[in-house]
C-alpha cells in the first residue's frame, strides 16, 4: 500500500501539457547488497585512523574503551530502527528532506536542503577529498606543485572523476561504490592481520600498560566526550533513507539493510581497535597521533607507510563517491517541491539519477575546495563548526516520527520501532546530548576574531534570505509529477 498523496493544488492552474512518465520518477533498482555497500561507504572513513586514539585517552582504560565503541552501535542501531519506520513508511528520495516537510512543513525542509547543499554534504565531500589528496601526494607527489596546491589538484579531480562516473547512472555509480567498499574493508582487516602478525613474531605489546593519565573509570564528562567521537565516527548510517525510492522491496529489505550495516561496522570498529589495542598498547594508542601509521610500520616498516597513505586514501575516495549519490537526492526533491529550482528536479530515466541535481553538487564541492585552497586549514574548521546545523536538523527527524504518528495514525506503517516510545526517545536525547556538544565546542571556538557559533547562524540566515525569494512561487508536492519535468532522454 502506498502513503496518501498530500493534497494536490487545484487542476485548473496546474494543468500540465507534458506531465512526467514513471520513467522520469525514481525507480527500484538497487538490492540490499548496493545499499549496504552504500552505508558502509559514507559511515566508514578516516575517522576510524585517528578517532581510536582519542577514545583510548579520554576512557584510560580498555573496558571501558570498548564499551563506549560498542553503545555506539547499539545507540546507531536504536537510530537506525527509527528511520526504518520513517523510510518504510514514507519512501521518498529526498529522504530526511521528506520526514521534515510532511511533519513541519516546506519552510523547514527547505531550510534543511539549504544547510545540507551548502555545508552538510558539499562541505563533507570538499572535506574529503582533501583527505584523498593530503594523502595520496604523499604516494604520488606533484613535483611542479606545492604540498598544498597538489593536495587541493588532487582533491578537484577526485570530485570531477566520481561525479562524471555517477552521471552515468545509479548501476555504474552503486558498482563503483561496492567494489571501493570492498577495498575499504580489506584495508581495515589489514589492520587486524597487522596486529596478528605482530602477535606471532613476539613483538605486540605484551600486555596492557597499568595507565594512561586517566583513571579507571573514566568521569563522567571524559566518557561523554569520547562518545560525542564515537557517535561521530558511526555517522552516515542515516543516509539509507535518501534510497528509500529505488531500494527494491524497500518495506521488507530497508530494515535489514540498516540493521545489517550497522552489525557489519560495529564488529569492524571493535575489530580494529582491539588491533590498535593489542599490537600497541593502551598507552602507545592513547598517544599516538597516528594509529595506523604506527602499527603498520611497526609490523612492516617502510612499507607500511605507504599502505596507511593508500588505504586513508581508498576511504575517502569511498566516502565521497557515497555521499555524492545521497547528497544530489535532498536537492532533488526539493527541485521536486519549489518551481523556482524546477531542474534541479529532473530525474534521468534512463540512467536513474538526478543528473542537474548532480552537476550543482560537483560545481558547489568544486567551489569548496578552491575556497579551501585560499584559506587552508580555515576552510576545514568553518565547515566542522556548522555541525550543530546538522545535529539540530537530525533531533527535528526523530521528534518528526512523533509528529507523524499522531498526525497520520491511519497511514500503514510496514515497519514499528520496537518499545515504542522507548526507543525513539532514547535516539533524542542522542541527538538532543550531541547537538549540546557540539553548541558547547563551537561556542568555546573563534574564526578570524569571531565566535565560531556565527558560522552555523550564518548558514540558517542565509537560508532564510534564499526561503524569501523562492517561497512566493506556488508549490508542487513530491508526490505528485512536477509542473515543468520532462524525462531526460539519452542515447544508450
Amino acid at each position: 500500500m502506498t502513503e496518501p498523496p498530500l493534497p494536490s493544488p487545484p487542476a485548473s492552474r496546474w494543468r500540465n501539457p507534458d506531465p512526467v512518465t514513471t520513467e522520469s520518477l525514481p525507480q527500484p533498482t538497487l538490492g540490499m547488497r548496493d545499499a549496504v555497500a552504500l552505508i558502509i561507504g559514507v559511515v566508514v572513513g578516516a575517522g576510524i585512523f585517528k578517532v581510536p586514539s582519542m577514545v583510548a585517552g579520554m576512557t584510560g582504560d580498555a573496558a571501558w574503551m570498548f564499551a563506549a565503541w560498542a553503545l555506539g552501535g547499539v545507540m546507531s542501531l536504536i537510530g537506525a530502527l527509527c528511520y526504518a519506520e520513517l523510510a518504510t513508511t514514507y519512501p521518498n528520495a529526498g529522504g530526511d528532506y521528506h520526514f521534515l516537510r510532511r511533519a513541519y512543513g516546506r519552510s523547514v525542509s527547505f531550510l534543511f536542503a539549504w544547510a545540507r547543499f551548502s555545508v552538510i554534504a558539499t562541505g563533507s565531500i570538499a572535506l574529503l577529498a582533501f583527505v584523498f589528496g593530503d594523502y595520496l601526494i604523499q604516494v604520488l607527489p606533484l613535483k611542479a606543485l606545492s604540498p598544498a596546491a597538489g593536495s587541493a589538484l588532487y582533491a578537484a579531480a577526485v570530485i570531477i572523476v566520481l561525479t562524471l562516473v555517477n552521471l552515468r547512472g545509479i548501476k555504474a555509480g552503486s558498482a563503483t561504490q561496492t567494489w571501493l567498499t570492498v577495498i575499504e574493508v580489506g584495508g581495515l582487516l589489514l589492520i587486524v592481520i597487522a596486529t596478528l602478525y605482530l602477535i606471532g613474531n613476539g613483538t605486540a605489546a605484551a600486555a596492557p600498560p597499568a595507565a594512561v593519565a586517566a583513571p579507571a573509570t573514566p568521569a563522567a564528562a571524559s566518557f561523554g566526550l569520547a562518545m560525542v567521537f564515537v557517535l561521530l565516527t558511526y555517522g552516515g548510517w542515516n543516509e539509507a533513507a535518501y534510497i528509500s525510492a529505488e531500494l527494491k522491496d524497500v518495506r521488507r529489505n530497508m530494515v535489514k539493510v540498516l540493521v545489517l550495516s550497522i552489525l557489519i561496522i560495529t564488529l569492524l570498529y571493535l575489530l580494529v581497535t582491539w588491533a590498535y589495542w593489542k599490537g600497541l598498547g593502551l598507552e602507545r594508542m592513547a598517544k599516538s597521533e597516528a594509529l595506523a601509521a604506527d602499527l603498520l610500520g611497526l609490523a612492516f616498516g617502510p612499507a607500511g607507510e605507504i599502505m596507511i597513505s593508500v588505504m586513508v586514501a581508498v576511504a575517502a575516495v569511498t566516502s565521497i563517491n557515497a555521499t555524492m549519490i545521497v547528497g544530489a537526492r535532498t536537492s532533488y526533491a526539493a527541485g521536486r517541491d519549489w518551481p523556482f529550482l524546477k531542474r534541479l528536479g529532473q530525474w534521468d530515466g534512463v540512467g536513474g539519477t538526478p543528473v542537474n541535481a548532480l552537476v550543482v553538487q560537483c560545481l558547489a564541492a568544486l567551489l569548496l575546495v578552491a575556497l579551501g585552497a585560499w584559506t587552508g586549514g580555515g576552510f576545514r574548521a568553518m565547515v566542522e563548526f556548522t555541525a550543530p546545523v546538522f545535529w539540530l536538523f537530525f533531533l527535528l527527524t526523530g521528534i518528526s516520527l512523533f509528529v507523524l504518528r499522531v498526525r497520520e495514525p491511519a497511514t500503514e506503517r510496514p515497519f514499528k520501532v520496537p518499545l515504542y516510545p522507548l526507543l525513539p526517545l532514547l535516539f533524542c536525547a542522542m541527538c538532543g546530548a550531541m547537538l549540546w556538544s557540539s553548541l558547547s565546542y563551537v561556542y568555546s571556538q573563534s574564526v578570524a576574531g569571531l565566535n565560531a557559533a556565527w558560522i552555523g547562524v550564518a548558514v540558517l540566515c542565509a537560508g532564510f534570505v534564499l526561503l524569501m525569494f523562492v517561497r512566493s512561487t506556488p508549490s508542487v508536492t513530491s508526490d505528485e509529477p512536477s509542473v515543468s519535468s520532462k524525462p531526460i532522454r539519452r542515447n544508450s
